[in-house]
């Protein structure tokens, strides 16, 4: 056990939950159940990948206060199908709620991610979540998926009232769980939400770089305390 740490802090999508897969598996349902080809989206694979880019690009906005939460659902669904020229608010809001009741009931995790919980779980490390999802959304996840028995704490941005990178979720983590800064660390995906928050709230950082690319620091001072590939790694650290 590294005695430095007794609280660590998980990001759940893209680091445990495989969003991309999970979203991909989700959509091509309502693809076939929508009946979407007939409605003039041709390609489905490219639909995915337009959709995930707007995702991206909604999500840093509403991480920076310019869109709110059902605005975000349904405006990914709505550009995503006005790149193959539908323009249908009523088909758009439609996916949004299918979507949205489906996709936190799928279970698709990255490799090894039970495991290890398991592994740092059997070495009295207190596990806890720090997600920038919605509440209702996220706790769906972690009991579809059977990761809830792992985690004593989960804080949402929803029920914190705040969003990484921002200081303020962690030190709301920090009053729900009793962790202190210097026995905590973080362990997530993105250098400028989980590590970039993690330096910001001052406590040491996993990068878990399951893309297996250089990761692009915000800053100097966003350089992760550790990065790691698979998620197997952190048996290394802890």
């Amino acid at each position: 056990m590294n005695d430095k740490y007794r609280h660590l802090f998980f990001d759940l999508d893209h680091t445990l939950w495989d969003f991309e897969a999970n979203a991909r598996a989700t959509l091509l349902t309502l693809y076939d159940s929508l009946g979407l080809k007939a409605r003039g989206v041709h390609d489905f694979e490219l639909f995915y990948r337009n959709y995930l880019v707007h995702n991206d690009k909604l999500w840093e906005r509403y991480r920076n206060g310019y869109v709110k939460q059902e605005e975000l659902r349904v405006k990914r669904m709505w550009l995503s199908l006005l790149d193959f020229k539908i323009a249908d608010d009523k088909l758009s809001k439609e996916m949004s709620d299918q979507f949205l009741d489906m996709l936190p009931t799928r279970n698709l995790l990255f490799p090894y991610t039970k495991e290890i919980l398991e592994y740092l779980s059997g070495k009295n490390y207190q596990l806890h979540l720090i997600t920038n999802g919605f509440e209702k959304t996220q706790h769906s996840k972690l009991k579809y998926s059977g990761l809830a028995v792992f985690f004593e704490k989960v804080i949402t941005s929803e029920g914190s009232n705040s969003l990484k990178p921002n200081k303020e979720i962690f030190e709301f983590a920090f009053q729900q769980t009793g962790a202190r800064p210097e026995e905590s660390i973080m362990i997530g995906d993105t250098i400028d939400v989980d590590i970039l928050g993690a330096v910001n709230a001052g406590i040491d950082q996993v990068h878990v770089n399951h893309l297996t690319k250089e990761p692009v620091p915000v800053s100097e001072e966003t350089l992760p305390t550790y990065t790691v590939y698979s998620l197997k790694e952190l048996e290394a650290i802890f």
